[in-house]
């Protein structure tokens, strides 16, 4: 008796990639809008931006992402006083089942931003073109590149997609244990998160944060460790370096200020710290930013 081979169904197939970007744009950034003959969709992982799709106007906030259809106009602006960070990808999918993410807004979880993360990963490794340069058309190959990054590039990018479909078509209400103590540290990160902005301006020790939120040491790094990867200082760090970006990019101060207001004590300090997390010092990064957002913005290319 003979095997018998089974032909896999792949509901989508993505075999072009039009471009690939990861954008850290202004608080006063604008672009006037454009459309072509390609799916694109845009993700908001900082900030906030006004989009316009078609006819419609939305405000997304950071964690959403919209996907604009063949032949649909779009353009974007920077809003809230934020300067945003965004995914821009665009791609060929000629498949029937991409009519549901027409005029699609969603949020995205861990798992969504964990096969975003990796598309830009391997695109950075697979490519060669700066993928934070909006005025970059064409994606170069790098010789260098690791086996099979494209090829990874594609797969993160269906199973993104079929998982938005999956995810709209069984709307479930958490019943199990395991579910109900994922739903409760993604609260407390949530809630530690808010109260760590909220003092950033603050030299805190991991016992202030401990004495402030009634929370054990051994606890409060367990989980941070389970669900960032590292512990609540490496995290609060991150935090002002994220909030040291996006005060150099909205350009109203200047490094002793913002060192200041971040609560470093010097800005010997707060520059080693910026270098080491960024790979840049302040005015690497300043410069770069700088030169990015200086281009005109009439031949950019979303």
């Amino acid at each position: 008796m003979g095997y018998e081979t089974i032909r896999l169904e792949k509901p989508f197939v993505v075999d072009e990639i039009i471009s690939i970007h990861y954008f850290e744009y202004t608080s006063t950034y604008s672009f006037e809008g454009e459309s072509h003959n390609f799916w694109e969709f845009l993700y908001v992982d900082k900030g906030e931006v006004s989009v316009c799709a078609g006819e419609c106007q939305h405000i997304l906030q950071k964690g959403q992402i919209i996907f604009h259809k063949p032949g649909e106009f779009h353009s974007l602006c920077s809003c809230g006083g934020t300067a945003p960070n965004l995914v821009v990808v665009g791609f060929v999918c000629n498949s029937q089942h991409m009519r549901f993410f027409e005029e699609r807004i969603e949020s995205l979880g861990d798992s969504g931003r964990a096969l975003l993360a990796s598309i830009v990963t391997e695109a950075s490794a697979a490519f060669s073109s700066n993928l934070g340069d909006p005025q970059m058309l064409r994606l170069d190959r790098r010789e260098s590149a690791p086996f099979g990054a494209e090829q990874l590039i594609a797969c993160a990018l269906e199973q993104l997609l079929v998982r938005l479909v999956r995810r709209a078509g069984s709307l479930q209400t958490e019943r199990s244990g395991t579910m109900m103590r994922e739903h409760n540290q993604q609260d407390f990160i949530a809630s530690m998160t808010r109260y760590l902005q909220d003092n950033l301006s603050r030299k805190l020790t991991l016992a202030d944060i401990c004495r402030d939120n009634l929370v054990g040491r051994s606890y409060l790094q367990k989980i941070f460790r389970e669900r960032t990867g590292g512990g609540a200082m490496e995290y609060f760090g991150n935090l002002k370096i994220e909030a040291a970006k996006e005060k150099i990019r909205e350009g109203c101060y200047n490094f002793t200020e913002i060192a200041s207001m971040l609560g470093y004590s010097s800005i010997h300090y707060f520059s080693r710290h910026f270098k080491k997390t960024t790979g840049m010092t302040p005015s690497e990064y300043a410069s770069s930013v700088k030169g990015l957002s200086g281009k005109a913005p009439e031949s950019e290319h979303l």
